[in-house]
């Protein structure tokens, strides 16, 4: 009888052990899931975000066009302005596209993983090598919108203060709604480095916090 009963306390003993491991594992798998869905979160929130800066850039450059008259010595020069007949600011247009069209597919990446309800990470990737793949393009996308716009500002610059030590005139003043725009365009593209650079960090962190098999 006592052999008995100490073998019933027993198997009554591993039930309840098992079960508080199960209960363990659950909360555990609940924690790592909240986790990844703030992650997520942040992610899509700073994509979208980045979207929406590059393409307001991009919509103020393709937009800036002016015609006004220049007063030069007393004789009135009708002048023209348009983004396409500078180079950095063609450059400038492409860069923002290319950076609207890839923080819209990060985003959907991440709204399918919202969706499917699948292992989610920063962007949705479920090996660290396409995380790691991603760090590295938002890096690339970031360094060139710096260069982008860096050849902007140094053109529109130029068209507000003129050439040191020459007489040409400041174009900025009879194209003063040019200027405007392609500053306004400028501006919205450095914002959007910054959200690329911040997206890097939010992909930094999911590869230190998030566990992957390969």
């Amino acid at each position: 009888m006592k052999s008995e009963a100490a073998m019933v306390a027993a198997e009554e003993a591993n039930i309840e052990s098992g079960g508080g491991v199960a209960a363990a594992t659950m909360e555990e798998e609940k924690r790592l899931l909240r986790t990844r869905t703030r992650d997520a979160a942040y992610g899509a929130a700073v994509r979208a975000a980045c979207a929406a800066a590059a393409a307001v850039s991009m919509s103020m450059m393709v937009t800036a066009e002016e015609t006004a008259e220049l007063d030069l010595y007393g004789f009135r020069l009708p002048v023209s302005s348009k983004w396409s007949y500078s180079n950095s600011f063609v450059f400038l247009v492409g860069m923002t596209a290319a950076t609207t069209a890839y923080s819209l597919l990060q985003l959907l990446l991440t709204m399918l993983g919202f969706l499917k309800k699948s292992k989610i990470t920063t962007n949705t990737f479920p090996s660290r090598n396409m995380a790691w793949l991603t760090f590295t393009l938002d890096q690339a996308f970031a360094y060139m919108m710096v260069s982008a716009g860096s050849a902007a500002s140094g053109v529109t610059n130029l068209n507000r203060t003129g050439i040191r030590h020459s007489r040409l005139p400041d174009f900025c003043k009879p194209l003063r709604g040019f200027c405007d725009r392609t500053a306004v365009a400028i501006s919205f593209a450095f914002l959007s480095c910054v959200l690329l650079a911040a997206s890097a960090i939010l992909d930094v962190l999911c590869l230190l916090n998030h566990h992957y098999r390969y």
